[in-house]
């Protein structure tokens, strides 16, 4: 059993919660019997390490088979030593250590979730808080969405808090990363999408909807939390798009108005 929360091979692994340990390995630190579940389940060949207390892998027999199925070792360690290693205050007694897997931006664009064409993808923009980018990608997820495209001034994906977020969505959807917004709203185009933004300045949500638009194939655009998009990228949208506010609120929350928009679409596209 691994015991000792100072050792090396400890340390190696707690690095991983930073950005620059994750460029220079390509690898990511995955926390919590939800996560490792949905990882042996879908994507068992990228965990390259999994850790677990024998009190975790005792209650959760199900990790414990997957992990025999799959071939996967699993290494005993204390509870100290998967808190040292993990980012999270109650990692509640797994990590695992994964191969990042970016898909290229040709890729996720060139077939749907469903075996047919591509229907419906969130493009991100500078989009900064993990919190956000996890959950929309959780929401593109539950929606039905086909892909998530993440441009290069947004946070990184692979960012433990990120991970966390998706709750396991990261491993159920094709994302791309680092690409550059033009070139991501040039391969949505050639793929049938129409390009809508998600903005303050567009039309009401019912109007857009009630005009059809929301019935077309369509790769939705999200900018920055707290400024939107840039003129010069909204422009580069069809159109715009707004949730509209009924009650006092002063603004809506990114992740939410994603989930609005992606779920009208998903509703619009099954209708």
């Amino acid at each position: 059993m691994l015991d000792n929360p100072r050792a090396p091979r400890v340390k190696q692994v707690a690095k991983l919660s930073q950005r620059g340990a994750r460029l220079e390995t390509g690898l990511f630190l995955l926390e919590g019997p939800q996560a490792v579940a949905e990882a042996l389940t879908y994507r068992p060949q990228l965990i390259v390490e999994l850790f677990a207390t024998p009190t975790a892998l005792e209650r959760y027999s199900d990790i414990a088979a997957a992990a025999v199925d799959a071939g996967v070792h699993v290494e005993f360690a204390s509870e100290e030593v998967i808190d040292a290693m993990g980012d999270t205050v109650t990692p509640q007694g797994f990590i695992a250590v994964c191969n990042q897997f970016p898909t290229a931006l040709k890729e996720v664009l060139s077939e749907g979730r469903d075996g047919g064409a591509v229907k419906l993808v969130a493009i991100l923009e500078e989009v900064r808080d993990p919190g956000n980018l996890g959950t929309i990608i959780r929401v593109a997820d539950s929606a039905g969405a086909d892909a998530v495209i993440i441009t290069g001034r947004s946070v990184d994906l692979y960012n433990p808090k990120v991970v966390r977020s998706t709750t396991g969505s990261l491993f159920h959807i094709p994302v791309t990363v680092g690409v550059e917004l033009a070139d991501a709203l040039a391969a949505a185009r050639a793929a049938g999408l129409q390009v809508l933004a998600a903005d303050v300045k567009g039309v009401d949500l019912p109007e857009a909807a009630a005009a059809g638009k929301l019935a077309k194939p369509t790769a939705w655009l999200f900018g920055n939390e707290a400024r939107g998009l840039e003129d010069e990228h909204l422009d580069m949208a069809d159109s715009a798009v707004r949730v509209p506010i009924y009650g006092e609120a002063e603004s809506m929350n990114l992740a939410t108005a994603a989930s609005v928009l992606l779920y009208q679409s998903a509703f619009a596209h099954r209708s």
